[in-house]
């Protein structure tokens, strides 16, 4: 009877180590692990994590935004054999080998900021990205008087959200605001995501073209850097800029007036949004829209049109020197 008992008692452990050990591997890439934007988005993955203990969840990025550090350390995780990869891509081009690596070996692809990749089962938006540049292109307006040339300032050229929030921001300002002109010259200009990058490209700018009242940015380094170049030009009130930034890194600006208003979604739910959405697919459910991911802003996701895989949510806000010190990060 003994025997019984602890033979009973073993496979119990056995079956309740197995068990454990089912839970499923999801990690989130970010585009590097020292952007304040993307230890935001951590601090949302370790919460989520937390209060999702049967799953193994956490964030794991590069020392550096760098597509070819990304793209590696893609294929270590497919190497690692996780179960999810949910990634905020560097480089749409660079990335898809890597993304198309980890699909073939079975292994869920979630990504965000990444509409036009093609190797994801879905890319999870916290909106519509031309809506959202519109959305930019609206507080640009409003700080510009509706008036005045402007340009637009991304991260990369082949950045793909950077660039559709620029395209829905220029096509919103020519319905818009009539009296606003978009620079022929240099309609587009680049960050690399570098808040000191920004600030040379945007001083050389208004140097170069005296008539130029306004950059709107994407990056979360752009508006920032570009206020930079404005307070040190003396040119507060005169020319500005609005664009994606933290409210913590920021608030000095904003209540100094080099930039009136800086536009956000909040990175930490965008990660637990991309976890919620590879759990879903890996318990086996099913995706239909309007798809709710008990993610704050990611209540009733729709696909975007034309779009079977990228799905966006509801969760721009307004970031100003009245509200900037009441966000928490």
């Amino acid at each position: 009877m003994k025997k019984i008992v602890a033979l009973i008692l073993a496979v119990m452990m056995i079956l309740s180590c197995s068990a454990f050990a089912a839970g499923y591997e999801i990690v989130v890439v970010p585009k590097d692990a020292s952007n304040p934007w993307f230890v935001r988005m951590n601090t949302g993955v370790e919460e989520y994590a937390a209060a999702h203990t049967e799953d193994t969840i956490y964030q794991k990025g590069t020392p550096e935004i760098d597509p070819t550090l990304q793209y590696q350390l893609v294929m270590d995780l497919v190497a690692q054999g996780v179960d999810a990869i949910c990634v905020v891509p560097v480089d749409l081009e660079s990335i898809e080998p890597a993304l198309k690596a980890a699909r073939e070996a079975g292994i869920v692809v979630i990504a965000h900021e990444g509409a036009g990749l093609e190797n994801v089962d879905y890319d999870i938006e916290a909106f519509n990205n031309e809506l959202y540049g519109a959305f930019i292109m609206d507080n640009l307006a409003a700080a510009m008087g509706g008036e005045g040339m402007y340009t637009t300032m991304v991260a990369d050229l082949t950045n793909g959200s950077h660039n559709e929030w620029a395209d829905g921001g220029v096509a919103h300002a020519k319905e818009a605001y009539p009296n606003m002109t978009l620079l022929e010259a240099e309609p587009r200009v680049e960050s690399h995501d570098n808040g000191d990058t920004a600030y040379n490209v945007a001083k050389e700018l208004f140097k170069k073209y005296p008539d130029l009242k306004g950059i709107m940015g994407t990056s979360s380094f752009d508006a920032p850097g570009v206020a930079r170049a404005i307070e040190e030009l003396g040119l507060s009130g005169k020319v500005f800029t609005a664009g994606t930034g933290m409210p913590g890194d920021n608030a000095e600006l904003l209540k100094s007036g080099a930039v009136q208003y800086l536009t956000l979604w909040d990175p930490a739910l965008a990660g637990q949004a991309m976890v919620a959405m590879a759990q879903k697919i890996l318990n086996g459910e099913e995706i239909v829209a309007p798809l709710d991911l008990g993610v704050e802003g990611y209540g009733a996701l729709e696909f975007k049109a034309g779009s079977e895989t990228v799905l966006e949510g509801q969760g721009w806000i307004t970031i100003t020197a009245e509200n900037v010190d009441s966000f928490g990060f």
